[in-house]
């Protein structure tokens, strides 16, 4: 039996907007795309993020810049249970917010994105030597499900802005409910 992936993204439903986490003490990282960089990354300590942008508050949100994901701590516990190896939770305090929050690092970068499939890709017109073979935008995703390696939460080889999961995550994520996010399959 074929697995099915989706590509989560912002969803378009009001919502509120949060900025890229930062430590408590309000100190920006140095890296502050690490949280969407696909790697397993050292305890950051405590984090906070303000809020950008007032609305509606939701359970699972990406930040609006480098598009970490934020989430509630029901959503966390969905990825804390169904994809434990995949993925590392970092308590965040949003601005106001009596609920805990957490930040979502997908560990796992994984080569399988299925470019003839896909319905147009765009490399960067000058590629960096950093960022070699590096996707500018891909429309109409797809990926090899034979080549996820098991995997239920991932970040794309040479496309790292895809936050990708596995058709159980979804189905737990929208009996969550309350999201700032859609799917859009990539299978």
């Amino acid at each position: 039996m074929e697995r099915h992936f989706y590509s989560v993204e912002l969803g378009n439903v009001p919502h509120w907007l949060l900025a890229t986490p930062t430590r408590y003490s309000g100190e920006a990282f140095d890296e502050p795309w690490m949280f969407v960089d696909g790697r397993t990354l050292p305890d950051p300590g405590p984090l906070k993020a303000q809020v950008a942008h007032p609305g509606t508050k939701r359970d699972f949100v990406f930040s609006s810049i480098e598009e970490t994901p934020t989430v509630s701590e029901a959503v966390a516990s969905v990825f804390k249970t169904l994809a434990p190896g995949d993925v590392q939770l970092f308590p965040v305090s949003i601005e106001g917010e009596a609920d805990p929050f957490f930040v979502v690092n997908a560990t796992k970068v994984i080569d399988c994105i299925d470019e003839a499939r896909c319905r147009e890709v765009h490399h960067y017109d000058d590629p960096s030597p950093d960022y070699p073979g590096e996707y500018n935008w891909i429309y109409g995703l797809r990926i090899a499900p034979s080549k996820t390696e098991g995997a239920h939460v991932f970040r794309l080889k040479k496309f790292k802005t895809a936050f990708i999961v596995s058709e159980d995550i979804k189905n737990a994520l929208e009996r969550v409910g309350n999201l700032g996010v859609s799917f859009e399959r990539v299978t």
